[in-house]
C-alpha cells in the first residue's frame, strides 16, 4: 500500500500545479515560481514536487531548461527553442552585450507585433489584453518583482498573439525567453522603483489603448517608445551595478 503511495500523491500535485497554471494565467514561456517556494505553497515535499514536474514535462505541459527554472511548454515551442533561443544563448554567454541587440531587435519586432494586433485583434484578443494589463497594475504593490515582471511579459505575449501571426509570437516567446536569464534581474529592478513602473504602467496602457482603438499608427509608436525607455532603462541599471562592483573590488585602504 505504501508502494503506492508515491504515484497517487505525484498525480494529484500534477493535477494541483495544472490548476495553478491555469488560475494563474501562466502562458506558453512564463516560468513557474522556485521550487522551493512552489513546495510551500502547496504544502509538500520537495522530492514530491520534482516527481510531479517530471510528469508534466513528459506530458509535455512544462519545459526544464539549460540554466535553470521549469516553464510552460507549447507545442511550437521546439522552433523557438532551435531557431532563435540556443543560437542567441551562445552570443550572449560569450558576450553579455548582445543582450543590448536583443532589445534592439524587440524595439522593431514589438512595433510590427504592435500594428498588426491593432489591425486584426478579435474582441476575444482585446478582452486578454485588457485583463493582462488589469495584472500589471495587480502587483504595483508587490513586493514581488518577478510575478511583476511575469506579467509584463504575458501583457505583451498577449500583443503578440492579438497580431495572428506565428512567426512574430514565436520570435517574442523567444527574446523572453533570452531575456529571462541575460536581463531578468534588471526587469525585475524595474518593478521596485515607483517612477519607472508609473512610466512603464502609462506606456503600457498608451499601446492597449491604441490597439483596442484598432490604430495601428499609434500602436506602432507606443510600441517603439515604450521599448526605446526599456532600453535605455536597462542599460542604465546594468551601468550603475557594474560601477557598483568595480568600487567592491576596490582595495581596501587600511591595507594601502
Amino acid at each position: 500500500m505504501s508502494a503506492s503511495q508515491p504515484p497517487r500523491l505525484a498525480d494529484r500535485l500534477v493535477e494541483h500545479v495544472k490548476a495553478m497554471i491555469h488560475e494563474r494565467k501562466l502562458q506558453a514561456g512564463m516560468r513557474l515560481p522556485a521550487e522551493r517556494q512552489l513546495a510551500n505553497e502547496l504544502g509538500v515535499s520537495r522530492s514530491s514536487l520534482r516527481e510531479a514536474i517530471q510528469k508534466l514535462i513528459s506530458e509535455k505541459v512544462l519545459i526544464s531548461r539549460r540554466g535553470g527554472g521549469t516553464y510552460v511548454c507549447d507545442e511550437l515551442s521546439p522552433w523557438s527553442e532551435q531557431c532563435i533561443v540556443e543560437p542567441l544563448k551562445t552570443l550572449v554567454a560569450d558576450d553579455p552585450d548582445y543582450r543590448y541587440d536583443i532589445l534592439e531587435a524587440r524595439h522593431a519586432i514589438e512595433a510590427s507585433t504592435a500594428w498588426h494586433a491593432a489591425m486584426r485583434a478579435t474582441a476575444a484578443d482585446k478582452e486578454k489584453l485588457q485583463a493582462c494589463f488589469d495584472a500589471t497594475l495587480e502587483f504595483k504593490e508587490s513586493d514581488n518583482p518577478d510575478l511583476a515582471a511575469q506579467a509584463d511579459v504575458r501583457f505583451h505575449l498577449a500583443i503578440a498573439e492579438a497580431s495572428h501571426n506565428v512567426v512574430l509570437l514565436q520570435t517574442m516567446r523567444g527574446f523572453f525567453d533570452l531575456m529571462q536569464s541575460s536581463v531578468m534581474h534588471s526587469r525585475q529592478r524595474m518593478y521596485t522603483v515607483p517612477t519607472i513602473f508609473a512610466r512603464l504602467t502609462q506606456q503600457h496602457e498608451e499601446m492597449l489603448q491604441a490597439i483596442l482603438a484598432g490604430d495601428p499608427e499609434r500602436a506602432g509608436r507606443a510600441a517603439k517608445s515604450h521599448l526605446g525607455f526599456v532600453h535605455s532603462t536597462i542599460k542604465g541599471l546594468h551601468e550603475d551595478e557594474a560601477r557598483l562592483a568595480r568600487i567592491t573590488r576596490l582595495p581596501d585602504e587600511n591595507s594601502l
